[in-house]
């Protein structure tokens, strides 16, 4: 059964000018996206990112439309338009064409080519991913830099080193450049704790923004990838999207804001132990982490053991299958806590379609079933992304989007 088969069974910071040197990332308990005015004291920077988030949404609209859609006065919508129109954000795309009475009005849309985002993807084991963006977080340019083992200041030696790639293969001023690593990244975009990439109090966002000139923003890959899925998936407001690559993570949307957690560890799903018959050794030390039966090395490795052993290959594929069915039967146990604690509708998964979608999803939704209350939880939605392996970039795209515009 394929996940689509299983399926039918912060805030954005006040806007920030480009061309700052570096940008602080999101603050916790507030919405992604502004939807109202707000108080005289703090309403020029929000009705700017009102005013770029309705366009950002709706495309070319008159200023008399944005001014309808947002309920801001047409003087301060005239007023804020010629700010962002100087700044280089907005652009005239000429008069509407029609039939209506008196003279045609004058459409409004952002420059969408007028500045391009930098993203990169540090949460695969073999290789950190970059890409060149529109603001429409469409990848213009890719490129990818083997990992081959590094660690420590050498991994960050890698991610600078890609970063100025990424420069030199932009063709527009860069808007920003979004980070997602793994591991616990707090808003100052200090990377607690990534074992994976043996970093620990790492200051990556001053680090990237020191070497490019860029604003920068860091964050973990789950939360860009949550990101990403509210942004360019349309998912809904309340959403949990659980990462699958070298480890396992969870990115939180509850209500349309993004869940960081006191500590900034929410979502860090990987090392919480599931069960207790035993079962694989983590790099942790610990066993039976989620981390140790769903990880994609494991879990690849496995695979290629079974077919090495198996006499034939239906033989390898019951015990494929099997192996699956175990990972997802794991997953499920953790998820369904959280399913109960929270009332979430809806899980996404992000990772290799190979791997998860198919008998691992299928038993990841039968368990959640079963160990949640079937009248509240029974119509629960498990799904992958539909955004594919360029989630991260995507979101990082999203992060950048959201920190320097306001918009998402």
């Amino acid at each position: 059964m394929t996940a689509s088969e299983v399926q039918r069974g912060s805030s954005t910071l006040d806007a920030a000018h480009p061309n700052t040197a570096q940008t602080t990332a999101y603050l916790p308990g507030r919405r992604l996206r502004p939807s109202a005015k707000v108080l005289p004291e703090h309403a020029r920077n929000h009705n700017r990112a009102l005013v770029l988030q309705t366009l950002y949404g709706a495309g070319a609209m008159s200023r008399a439309d944005v001014s309808r859609e947002t309920g801001l006065t047409r003087v301060t919508v005239s007023d804020l338009v010629a700010e962002l129109i100087a700044d280089g954000l907005v652009v005239e795309r000429g008069q509407r064409e029609g039939v209506r009475p008196g003279k045609p009005a004058m459409l409004i849309d952002i420059d969408r080519e007028a500045h391009q985002i930098i993203g990169l993807d540090l949460s695969d084991y073999s290789d950190f991913h970059g890409a060149v963006m529109n603001l429409d977080g469409e990848i213009l340019e890719r490129i990818d830099v083997a990992l081959e083992g590094a660690t420590g200041e050498p991994a960050v030696a890698k991610v600078l080193a890609l970063t100025e790639r990424l420069l030199q293969a932009s063709t527009r001023p860069v808007l920003g450049i979004g980070i997602a690593s793994p591991g616990v990244v707090d808003l100052a975009g200090i990377v607690h704790s990534a074992p994976n990439l043996g970093w620990h109090d790492l200051e990556l966002q001053r680090r990237v923004a020191d070497a490019s000139g860029c604003p920068v923003i860091v964050s973990n890959d789950a939360n860009a990838a949550v990101l990403a899925e509210h942004g360019f998936g349309h998912a809904e407001s309340d959403l949990m999207l659980v990462r699958i690559g070298h480890g396992v993570g969870a990115g939180l949307l509850l209500g349309g804001i993004a869940i960081y957690g006191s500590r900034f560890a929410a979502g860090e799903i990987g090392h919480v132990t599931v069960g207790t018959d035993g079962g694989p050794l983590c790099a942790c030390g610990k066993t039976a982490c989620l981390e140790a039966w769903v990880a994609i090395p494991r879990l690849e490795a496995e695979i290629q053991a079974i077919r090495a052993d198996a006499t034939d290959d239906d033989t390898a594929a019951l015990r494929i299958d099997q192996l699956l069915r175990d990972a997802g039967e794991r997953l499920g146990i953790a998820l369904a806590p959280v399913v109960g604690a929270l009332d979430l509708s809806q899980i996404v998964l992000s990772g290799p379609e190979e791997l998860l979608d198919g008998a691992l999803a299928q038993a990841t939704v039968e368990t959640l079933r079963n160990r949640t209350m079937a009248e509240f939880h029974g119509d629960l939605t498990l799904r992958l992304t539909t955004l594919g392996q360029d989630i991260v970039l995507r979101g990082a795209a999203v992060m950048v989007l959201s920190g320097q515009l306001g918009v998402s």
